[in-house]
């Protein structure tokens, strides 16, 4: 079983955690992790492009002149795509971009992503941020005694409210729930930060 050591707030180590070898210590699928992030991102787009074609823009009606005997080509409307003020051809209309992939894919992907973290060395582990308080000071404090001033992702028990309150105005740092913890969000950064009871959760769900 694969551990990972454990600091407390001062960055001091306090102990290591065992973690499961088939969450923390796989061969990371690049394929996976692709498709899933694609995914993400596709769903955030708006999709709400959108152009008027032949048929919604005003005018035309008859046609031009007639089908035959002018000398010039043959024209249906003057409302047709090759008219200046003509509708738009083959144009981007609504639609959403998002498309599924299957939830084994989507538990893989961040399997992938919390072993290769943790083969590289940027996974972090912390018992506990032991604010009282909300208090951007005193978490920013922490990051500085975890050796951590980069883009991080930190990971933070579900009922855990003063260190999401805390982390939130850390202009480098992302903050999450465990239950929110998706492959875009703990891929898309320099290392991750986890609190004890958060990584147990997570490795629950993924194991």
């Amino acid at each position: 079983m694969a551990t990972v050591e454990v600091k407390d707030s001062t960055g001091k180590k306090v102990g290591q955690a065992d973690v499961a070898d088939a969450v923390f210590a796989i061969e990371p699928n690049p394929f996976a992790v692709h498709q899933v992030v694609r995914s993400q991102m596709a769903a955030r787009r708006q999709g709400t492009h959108s152009v008027k074609g032949r048929s919604d823009v005003s005018g035309g009606g008859a046609k031009p002149w007639r089908q035959k005997g002018t000398g010039r080509a043959r024209q249906g409307s003057i409302r047709a795509g090759q008219w200046k003020g003509g509708g738009v051809i083959f144009g981007p209309t609504p639609r959403s971009y998002a498309f599924k992939v299957p939830n084994k894919v989507v538990k893989l992907a961040m399997r992938s992503v919390l072993s290769a973290k943790r083969a590289d060395g940027d996974l972090f582990v912390i018992d506990s941020f032991g604010l009282e308080e909300p208090s951007t000071r005193q978490a920013a404090a922490v990051l500085s005694a975890l050796g951590i001033d980069r883009k991080v992702t930190v990971v933070v028990d579900n009922d855990d409210i003063n260190a999401l309150l805390s982390l939130r105005n850390i202009e480098r740092a992302r903050v999450i729930t465990a239950a929110e913890a998706n492959t875009y969000d703990l891929v898309d950064n320099t290392c991750l930060l986890f609190t004890k009871p958060a990584l147990e959760w997570l490795e629950g769900v993924l194991s």
